[in-house]
């Protein structure tokens, strides 16, 4: 059985058991979370959302928050001396999906 949530502007495939790397979530590692925003279930039977899934959650729990490594980003321009170097590092959630209610 799994599910298709939407979180962080992304949709995610979560299946129980597996981890799913978010968008940044407030909360503390082991903290419960509770995705109601439900576009897609497959199991037993399969119910599509117009656009969501009326009563079908996702629960999940923190295991880890974290950041990517650094993205390193130059501009340059030749004869002009113009060198500008900057570095993003996008921080995540890492989530253990324990169940798909329907």
């Amino acid at each position: 059985m799994y599910a298709i949530i939407l979180t962080g502007g992304k949709q995610l495939k979560a299946e129980v058991g597996q981890t799913i790397y978010t968008e940044k979530i407030k909360g503390e590692v082991g903290n419960e979370i509770t995705f109601d925003k439900v576009l897609y279930v497959e199991g037993d039977k399969t119910v599509v959302g117009k656009p969501f899934v009326d009563g079908a959650t996702v629960k999940a729990k923190i295991v880890k928050i974290g950041r990517e490594p650094k993205i390193r980003v130059l501009r340059y321009k030749a004869k002009s001396n113009l060198r500008v170097q900057r570095g993003h590092r996008q921080p995540y959630t890492a989530l253990t999906v324990e169940a798909i209610n329907l």
